[in-house]
């Protein structure tokens, strides 16, 4: 049995996204076309009302497969096992609900904008990225699902599209990019911008932790329609990039280029900020667009958030690639 949907577009201040509504629940039926949803819509799709989810979690498992062949295992490949799902380990647990999970994002400074909107544009905003660009190949898509949202103006999640991005860019910057590479660094390596400021070197990695080079100006598999890829202070190489063959660390030409990019990528015109309530799923395309959370007084407030990573198409300068973040022993 399929469901009827309800589209509405683009989401509600913003020139890309789509609303979908379903006639159905899920355990009824799930919906059709999914893919196809997600490409017309510039990569990001909102369903709200989905409270059975947090009864069924694996319903989200089942829609995650609608988007691609793999979903993303969290008790393996390095993940901490506490921020897994206790019954359904392919759901990660964004929240500040369990021990030792890592804190919201600072309160931006000033935290409005001097016209009393909540700040979007780096490098007011800071923390963009896409989900694991530090991977090769990356991931496709990833299901995001609010159990308990905090309040509507506070942790929200803010999208900003790679495709209008980059068909606005000026010529000159164009022809800059077209062929250039950015070195993503995982988390934690001691290669973000913040690390390399302190002027320490970063500590050695393993041969699964290395950053990985990534396409600044990507091509989507399903569309065709070029889209920036990128992110910035915390998931880029700023060691040895942020890019290849240009000036690397904090001061470099690399880093004044990156600063231009993201200012660039984030303008206003460019980004959908999504109120979160509860039941929500957003489904977002890591191949064409950024996100960045806000701030929440963790200390008052509890969140629960679900996520999902799917995988699959990342397109075909990946074909035949070994997985860049599998240790030697488990690929063996």
């Amino acid at each position: 049995m399929t469901a009827s949907i309800d589209v509405s577009r683009p989401l509600p201040g913003a020139h890309f996204g789509a609303t979908l509504r379903l006639s159905k629940p899920l355990s009824e039926a799930m919906p059709e076309g999914l893919p196809q949803q997600l490409a017309d819509a510039g990569g990001l799709l909102l369903i709200p009302n989905l409270d059975e989810i947090t009864a069924n979690p694996r319903l989200l498992v089942e829609m995650s497969y609608l988007l691609g062949p793999e979903v993303e295992d969290y008790r393996t490949l390095l993940t901490r096992v506490a921020m897994a799902h206790e019954t359904v380990p392919e759901i990660f647990m964004v929240t500040n609900m369990v021990p030792g999970a890592r804190p919201p994002p600072r309160r931006p400074d000033p935290p409005l904008t001097a016209d009393g909107k909540l700040p979007v544009q780096y490098p007011h905003r800071v923390g963009w990225h896409t989900d694991q660009s530090y991977r090769r190949p990356p991931p496709d898509i990833s299901l995001f699902y609010a159990v308990t949202p905090v309040a509507r103006e506070r942790g929200q999640t803010i999208f900003a599209s790679g495709h209008l991005a980059y068909d606005a860019l000026p010529a000159h910057l164009k022809a800059k990019v077209e062929q250039l590479e950015g070195l993503h660094a995982q988390p934690g390596t001691g290669r973000s911008r913040s690390d390399v400021t302190t002027g320490k070197t970063p500590p050695a990695v393993l041969s699964h932790q290395r950053s990985q080079k990534q396409p600044v100006v990507r091509t989507h598999p399903v569309t065709g329609r070029k889209a920036l890829y990128l992110c910035e202070a915390g998931q880029m190489d700023w060691f040895d990039g942020p890019f290849v063959g240009m000036q690397p660390g904090p001061h470099g030409d690399g880093a004044k280029l990156l600063d231009e990019l993201m200012t660039h990528y984030t303008r206003p015109e460019f980004i959908y900020v999504h109120e979160w309530m509860q039941g929500d799923l957003l489904i977002w395309d890591n191949r064409c667009l950024v996100h960045a959370a806000t701030w929440y007084d963790a200390d008052k407030e509890q969140r629960m958030m679900w996520r999902t990573t799917v995988r699959g198409n990342p397109g075909a300068i990946y074909a035949g690639e070994k997985r860049s973040w599998i240790p030697a022993e488990a690929a063996e």
